[in-house]
């Protein structure tokens, strides 16, 4: 598929946080396209720049953090270029985002009716009340919460009903791309379960893209067609998910170590084992490949150059051990 084609284009995208012992590059050179009705899974440990990602595509950036390098296309136009106008119109029509907190996101003194209503309206205000007040219905049956709760305010509702609800405004404007960030975190993994799969069969019948970021691994799996994993600021491979289960596929470092320690409750007994460290300090990150005072592989050439993201097995991934040796000789 062309890049015209994608939903989602990020280019050469490097975020900064401004502190007092200088900028912290939290998104580093980030490359990575989301294709149309596709769920594309983005994952890593807190502190990898996920959710910065997350809102640099919103242009939420807050604080001292900006963009200082690339561009963020969403169905070709670029949202940076965009005046407070055209992206207020653009936000929730064609894009929208579903954040970790439900509670924080619904306003605690408006019914969801009222938030619901107030969000089509303002989008789209050839709308009657009447007819926004229908289409809430319809919503909420999408998102299989009983209509009668719909003149609840969020505190009445469960953590899990206050999160589909917050799906349902996402979805309300029928966007082309939906940012979930961490939807389930807060959630016992029984309602968990029931929302992820609420996710996948509302997105197959109203064919949206999804950017869904998360750090628990066996979660995107079941759920994402693609996945992305970011360590560090950059993304360090791009792997269908079904290759995830085959033992014989090549994966990155950081990627194998994050599958390694996954419980695993069906097949052969396999003993979980983390990774060893910490993720490096932004402000000092180790020379080549960050990931090198971490892995188990690193050789020479993982301390002094920085490997690209290549083709290895229908893959892409970062990582000096798929670089053929004559290549490390010539650089």
């Amino acid at each position: 598929m062309s890049n015209h084609e994608a939903i989602l284009e990020i280019n050469d995208l490097s975020v900064a946080y401004g502190t007092a012992k200088g900028d912290v590059l939290a998104v580093q050179d980030l490359n990575l396209r989301v294709l149309p009705n596709e769920i594309m899974g983005l994952i890593g440990e807190s502190g990898s720049g996920k959710s910065t990602l997350a809102y640099a595509v919103m242009r939420l950036l807050k604080g001292s953090a900006r963009v200082v390098k690339g561009s963020i296309r969403i169905l070709g136009r670029d949202i940076y270029a965009m005046d407070k106008e055209e992206l207020r119109q653009f936000r929730w029509a064609n894009l929208s985002m579903v954040f970790q907190s439900a509670m924080n996101a619904l306003n605690p003194v408006l019914t969801v009716e009222t938030q619901i209503i107030d969000t089509l309206l303002s989008h789209r205000p050839q709308l009657s009340k009447s007819e926004a007040r229908d289409k809430a219905y319809e919503l909420v049956d999408l998102v299989r919460i009983d209509r009668s709760r719909i003149t609840s305010y969020p505190h009445e509702l469960s953590g899990g009903m206050r999160q589909r609800i917050v799906i349902a405004i996402a979805i309300a404007l029928e966007p082309s791309l939906v940012i979930m960030d961490e939807p389930t975190t807060a959630l016992d993994v029984v309602v968990q379960r029931s929302i992820l799969d609420q996710i996948k069969e509302i997105q197959q019948r109203a064919q949206f893209s999804v950017l869904f970021i998360s750090h628990d691994f066996s979660l995107v799996s079941q759920l994402a067609s693609r996945i992305a994993i970011m360590y560090a600021g950059r993304v360090v491979e791009v792997t269908k998910a079904r290759s995830l289960m085959d033992p014989e596929v090549a994966h990155h470092p950081y990627t194998e170590g994050l599958w390694r320690a996954i419980p695993k409750i069906t097949g052969k007994s396999v003993a979980l084992e983390g990774i060893p460290g910490t993720p490096p300090n932004l402000l000092r990150l180790p020379s080549g490949c960050a990931f090198h005072p971490r892995c188990r592989y690193a050789f020479e050439p993982c301390r002094t150059m920085r490997p690209l993201l290549q083709v290895v097995e229908g893959s892409e991934i970062s990582c000096h051990r798929f670089v053929p040796e004559e290549i490390h000789h010539g650089q």
